[in-house]
């Protein structure tokens, strides 16, 4: 007796595509997930219902539950504001060089000034304070407008070369190369010097021309010996510590195009128990006088 042959399931229906010949099975998708998929869209709507969702001219939806985490984030804010207001207010109104007697209100200020300066500062100057080219360094006792706490407090509040404030630290140095006020022998010359007194590699010959061009065009901003004046943002020449570079090459843009750093004014932007938590902290980064 033979075997009846077992018959072969039909194909399903094609999609009505070929490409090169080939055709494409019209299969149905699996019932579990079409299903899941129309309660993704019945969830969807259901969430736009309840909660902010559609975009408007000037908000959004509010949603039938009212929720915000904008509001809720906003309440947060609010309450610890609330919290430390009345240390807030003591170290608004405590002298800066006695914050450092109060434990209390010495660990707040370290611990919101860093949460500050973490925040505004440390795009510029680094994390810890390390600095950067053409960003000063706050490590160090080398400060170009003064160490103080006062000092501090000074610079962050009012800036340095800013347009927003008529208070901010101000000084230019001038573009010697750039303006023609000296020609390049005399600039080569000059840099030479400046090498010699910060006791780098130089031409001896050339920098004791520089000399006498340094004392008609520098000594007036940076002192006879070269050491800078604070109060007019002159750095020291004399010592290894530069803002943007101390080699010949980096010395010779400087004196022929000049530099001129800006500073933000930050007493618009920050409170001033910030301001002064902000100054307390770099202070006690190590460079503080």
């Amino acid at each position: 007796m033979s075997k009846q042959p077992i018959a072969k399931k039909a194909d399903p229906s094609t999609t009505g595509h070929s490409w090169d010949g080939i055709q494409e099975f019209d299969n149905p998708m699996p019932r579990w997930w079409l299903w899941t998929f129309y309660l993704t869209i019945i969830w969807g709507i259901g969430y736009t219902i309840a909660y902010p969702a559609w975009p408007l001219i000037t908000g959004a939806t509010p949603g039938v539950l009212e929720q915000s985490t904008r509001a809720d984030v906003q309440a947060e804010i609010d309450r610890f504001a609330s919290a430390n207001a009345p240390i807030e207010a003591k170290l608004t109104a405590a002298n800066l060089a006695d914050i450092k007697n109060d434990p209390e209100l010495a660990d707040f200020a370290m611990k919101s000034g860093k949460a500050v300066f973490q925040t505004f500062c440390a795009q510029c100057h680094g994390a810890g304070g390390g600095g950067g080219k053409g960003y000063p360094a706050l490590v160090d006792n080398d400060w170009l407008w003064g160490g103080t706490m006062e000092d501090v407090h000074t610079t962050i509040l009012h800036g340095i070369r800013n347009t927003t404030d008529p208070e901010a630290r101000y000084s230019q140095m001038p573009a010697f190369g750039t303006d023609g006020l000296l020609d390049k022998t005399q600039i080569g010359d000059v840099v030479q010097y400046v090498l010699q007194l910060s006791k780098q590699p130089h031409d001896a010959a050339e920098a004791t021309a520089g000399a006498q061009v340094f004392a008609e065009n520098c000594v007036s901003c940076h002192g006879e010996a070269g050491t800078g004046d604070r109060a007019q943002g002159a750095p020291n020449l004399t010592d290894a510590i530069w803002l943007y570079g101390g080699d010949e090459a980096a010395l010779t843009e400087t004196v022929t195009k000049a530099r001129f750093g800006v500073m933000p004014a930050w007493n618009g932007r920050l409170t001033e128990a910030q301001i002064r938590s902000a100054a307390f902290y770099v202070h006690g980064l190590g460079g503080g006088e």
